[in-house]
């Protein structure tokens, strides 16, 4: 498989490189090279970086850095300030003119990547996302011999954590049963009125993070239900990585916050047909104890009631 795939990706690799002008000596509507660029970007993003974290963060030689801080330097586009601590060392700074450039780079980027997003669906573009992320990180883990990081597990509420858990329910359950409107705003309300009210102890909510991007989460509302019970909500898992094993540790996690607040019954409501889900949900010991036929999400749906009691 593996074999299989060098040569298209090595021909999309010169593909992508010519579309993007690396090729030439200055890049189109710029007219700085493409070293130069992503230096001015480097320190629009962090001043003061040094020669040798330009070299690092480039992957450049330092010679060929020298020559290019030289070069900015030369232009008016960067300064240099002595380290008063390492006078071997300058910390580098975009100037006014600096900046100036950072704005038109950025205004050309965005303007460029936007007009290709506008060519293809959302899904595409975020499949574009995902696949520069995963070979570029690949390459990384290649040139250094190590193996990429693996997605972390975070609690708590972080921005974009309503809006991408939302959109994960929504392609998800669309693609799988035809869902719309009516499911995507009522996840987005639940989750919304829950979200406020993480600050009480006894609800938590758990999400997969994968390079910044959330791929996955997993709820436990402690109030809703009431006398002792805990309710399993938002359990969602980007296809990708649907048998990873980070859907059974991410329920794990709900379910030890369940056991340390002390509740006595874990309830989750599901449809009939995700046997995947079921099998995970009946491993942790839930057992189906109602079953019903309900419109609420847009479409009649068998739903199921899971019960898991936990041990005291």
């Amino acid at each position: 498989m593996t074999k299989a795939l060098v040569a298209p990706i090595r021909h999309h690799s010169r593909h992508l490189m010519r579309e993007l002008g690396v090729l030439n000596s200055a890049l189109p509507g710029i007219g700085l090279s493409s070293s130069a660029v992503h230096a001015i970007v480097e320190l629009g993003f962090e001043d003061g970086l040094t020669a040798r974290d330009l070299s690092a963060r480039l992957l450049l030689e330092k010679s060929t850095i020298s020559r290019l801080v030289k070069s900015l330097s030369t232009k008016g586009l960067v300064s240099e300030t002595p380290d008063p601590d390492d006078r071997r060392a300058k910390h580098l700074s975009l100037t006014q003119e600096g900046r100036a450039s950072l704005d038109q780079i950025n205004r050309l980027a965005v303007t460029r990547v936007s007009a290709a997003l506008d060519r293809v669906t959302p899904r595409d573009g975020e499949a574009i996302r995902d696949g520069l992320r995963l070979y570029a990180g690949a390459l990384a883990a290649a040139r250094t011999d190590t193996t990429p990081p693996a997605p972390n597990i975070r609690t708590g509420y972080t921005p974009g954590l309503l809006g991408r858990i939302v959109t994960l329910h929504a392609r998800y359950y669309s693609a799988l049963v035809g869902f719309g409107q009516a499911f995507e705003t009522t996840v987005a309300a639940g989750m919304a009125d829950f979200l406020p009210r993480l600050s009480n102890p006894a609800n938590g909510t758990w999400w997969i993070d994968r390079d910044g991007d959330i791929v996955g989460g997993i709820s436990i509302d402690g109030e809703d239900l009431g006398d002792g019970v805990a309710h399993l909500r938002w359990f969602i898992l980007d296809p990708d990585l649907q048998g990873s094993g980070l859907g059974n540790t991410l329920l794990e996690t709900a379910l030890a916050h369940c056991r340390t607040q002390g509740f006595k019954q874990v309830d989750l409501w599901t449809f009939s047909g995700l046997n995947a889900a079921r099998a995970l949900y009946e491993k942790h010991g839930f057992a189906l104890v109602e079953q019903k036929t309900g419109d609420q999400w847009g479409k009649a749906m068998q739903e199921q009631k899971f019960s898991l009691t936990l041990s005291t």
